[in-house]
């Protein structure tokens, strides 16, 4: 990212990254989160610890592997008897549908289940194997890979759950470093659960949901794909949006019925408009409320802090904590 800010800290539809995928586990009824974060980075687990107050904060002292980031969580799920999922801060389009087909699974007999996507490009992502039988043999990374590995385009998401931690802490154990990178994979799980004879599926996912962003032209991507998001959910909740590319949603945007918004129009954090609104063009909105049947513009700001009465009418303007009535 070529920033002095975490990466999982840089902001899609005006929430961290991380914020995301906190949010997506929380949609699934993921009741308890530990937090892995490197050295001497403690903004990241306050980010987290703001979304889920009750989240543990782990901190891995050196970069050795996805299993030993896992290992460095221990506590938050030694003992636990339902399914632990391990997820990724860098994935912020991740869905909470996704995350319950993956409970669903593990509810249906499975013992281990990974998330996999077809690429259109698969370089540097993990290959999923398969034995004869259509069963999930292995996960190869590409540096390991062989030449006909690396022409699979079924890959990797990075993302795992297991169905009892006990299931977790066991496999765990065993998984060693001897790779080309020396590092502990989490991936190696997949194969020891085979040799002991138990249940690894795949739900699949697409390119986009898992997107890994690890640089600013993919948080560009991200941030388009969440916005096309956040637009298609509006208009299906009865939203008008005249020229919908040039809308720009936060991901707390709350918008009633009957509204409508014109070209060029930024909506920031902490906005709530009402049903009957309408915002005319080349408005920027942020931490205000917009009262029913009350139109903002054109080339009007509300600031935060400003709330619009019912009917209220704000033409080329800027509100600051202020109150505009009927």
């Amino acid at each position: 990212m070529k920033s002095d800010l975490p990466k999982v800290l840089h902001r899609l539809a005006g929430a961290p990254m991380l914020a995301h995928v906190l949010r997506a586990a929380s949609g699934a009824a993921i009741g308890r989160a530990g937090l892995v974060v490197g050295p001497d980075m403690e903004a990241v687990g306050e980010a987290g610890l703001a979304v889920d107050p009750k989240a543990q904060v782990f901190v891995q002292p050196e970069q050795l592997g996805t299993a030993d980031a896992v290992k460095a969580a221990a506590p938050a799920f030694e003992g636990a008897k339902g399914p632990v999922l391990v997820l990724y801060g860098d994935t912020p389009l991740l869905r909470a549908e996704t995350l319950k087909a993956v409970l669903g699974e593990l509810e249906a007999g499975a013992d281990l289940v990974v998330i996999g996507f077809e690429a259109a490009d698969p370089t540097g992502y993990g290959r999923l194997l398969f034995d004869d039988k259509g069963r999930l043999a292995g996960i190869r990374e590409e540096k390991d890979a062989s030449v006909a590995e690396r022409a699979l385009t079924l890959c990797n998401s990075g993302i795992m759950a297991f169905r009892a931690a006990e299931t977790l802490t066991g496999l765990l154990a065993r998984i060693g470093n001897d790779n080309a990178n020396g590092e502990y994979y989490l991936t190696d799980a997949v194969a020891l659960a085979r040799g002991d004879e138990l249940q690894a599926r795949v739900v699949l996912s697409n390119a986009e949901e898992v997107l890994g962003v690890n640089s600013r032209a993919e948080l560009a991507v991200a941030e388009e794909i969440m916005q096309r998001r956040l637009r298609a959910a509006a208009m299906a909740q009865g939203a008008t949006l005249v020229a919908p590319e040039t809308v720009f949603f936060s991901f707390d945007t709350a918008i009633g019925r009957d509204v409508t918004i014109e070209p060029n129009v930024i909506v920031g954090p902490g906005v709530r408009i009402a049903d009957g609104v309408t915002i005319r063009g080349f408005c920027h909105i942020e931490q205000a409320s917009i009262g029913e049947g009350a139109t903002v513009g054109p080339f009007a700001r509300l600031r935060p802090g400003a709330a619009l009465a019912k009917h209220a009418h704000v033409a080329t303007s800027s509100r600051s904590d202020a109150e505009v009535a009927e």
